[in-house]
């Protein structure tokens, strides 16, 4: 076995990729050549080892047989059809022109991702911002459901060039700042080296072409600060505090997608009914007469008034329920009315009611 892997990343075989990993980037940090006291050789070294032992079928092979087969003759753990960091946009000729060492499928985006916040050649593209706003709704539209218009001034798309920029009926000619490919490189230097990055070109927003003439109405931006009148469907059985969220709803940016609108809705709080699951709930004070013999009450719904039956006996703290009068929750189905019943109890009593009273106990009532 001509190198020891192991050794030169300081871990034993039992190492876990994890383990690997934080001891390459420790001797990353600490012998890169772009770094003061560096050592090219020993980074490359460093590189292999990690390109080796990272790979669970290189790191088998290299266990067993002290060797990687899929290497190239003379190449090291590279191979032929090896890893180049170039094509990153790194650049290591401080040590054999770019040949770090690294094998395919090695991942440098996992070790170095970090310290280029990632920056890379695809270019990662802006978003509007998004809106949140604060929607009071009553508790019969909470439990039907309902739309509601909503006046909002945001960044919004120009209506007079339709987000082009350009005034209407006038070509587009491409951009001059990026030859009409809409991207813009950029090439950075930092400790680890040079590396490139790839962005949106500004003047044309990444579109390669510009207008000819500016729109008049947003000056070429695209977008523009107005009212706009958003409509909002309110589902039918939303909860008190709940979101709703409308894609593309929120503020405009330039070449860019818009944000979304989210509006947390508050349900006003009913004097009679009360929410639970698909279910409306209410409380029905009786007296004690009607709790015994039975009778009709007159109740009002939220689809209107109905007549309640009370049986004869109701106890104190029973729950009667009327079917299909709660909230609807799918095609045709609705939860249902609980009622419960609360039996009043006299705190005085006249001597004619007493006598009765008294009869009834003597009847063992």
């Amino acid at each position: 076995m001509s190198k020891d892997y192991y050794q030169i990343l300081g871990v034993d075989k039992n190492a876990s990729k994890d383990d690997v990993k934080k001891a390459f980037r420790k001797l990353a940090h600490q012998y890169h050549p772009d770094k003061k006291g560096g050592d090219a050789q020993k980074f490359k070294e460093a590189s292999e080892a990690y390109a080796v032992l990272s790979d669970d079928k290189k790191r088998a092979e290299y266990d067993t047989y002290g060797r990687v087969f899929n290497e190239a003759a003379g190449t090291g753990a590279s191979g032929a059809g090896g890893f180049n960091p170039n094509d990153f946009g790194f650049d290591f000729s401080g040590f054999q022109n770019g040949q770090s060492g690294f094998s395919e499928g090695f991942d440098l985006g996992d070790i170095f991702g970090e310290f280029f916040g990632g920056g890379g050649r695809s270019a990662r593209q802006s978003r509007g911002r998004d809106i949140s706003i604060d929607l009071e709704v009553s508790f019969e539209d909470a439990v039907f459901g309902t739309e509601r218009k909503i006046l909002l001034t945001k960044t919004s798309e120009c209506e007079h060039c339709k987000g082009l920029g350009g005034e209407p009926g006038k070509q587009m000619v491409t951009c001059s700042a990026c030859n009409g490919k809409g991207k813009i490189h950029e090439t950075r230097r930092s400790f680890l080296g040079s590396f490139t990055s790839v962005t949106n070109c500004n003047n044309c927003r990444g579109k390669g072409k510009v207008p000819e003439e500016k729109c008049k109405v947003c000056r070429g931006m695209g977008i523009r600060k107005k009212q706009e009148e958003i409509s909002v469907r309110i589902p039918s059985g939303l909860d008190d505090g709940e979101m709703i969220r409308l894609t593309g709803a929120g503020e405009a940016a330039v070449g860019s997608t818009p944000g979304d609108l989210y509006i947390k809705v508050h349900v006003k709080r009913h004097p009679l009914f009360r929410k639970e699951g698909a279910n409306l709930a209410s409380d029905l004070n009786v007296k004690l007469s009607t709790a015994l013999l039975g009778g009709d009450y007159v109740l009002q719904t939220l689809d209107g008034p109905i007549t309640l039956k009370i049986p004869e006996g109701v106890s104190h703290g029973e729950i009667l329920r009327i079917k299909g009068k709660g909230v609807p929750y799918e095609k045709n189905k609705r939860g249902d009315l609980l009622i419960k019943v609360k039996v009043e109890i006299p705190r005085k009593l006249s001597r004619g009611a007493r006598q009765h009273i008294e009869e009834l106990k003597k009847e063992g009532f």
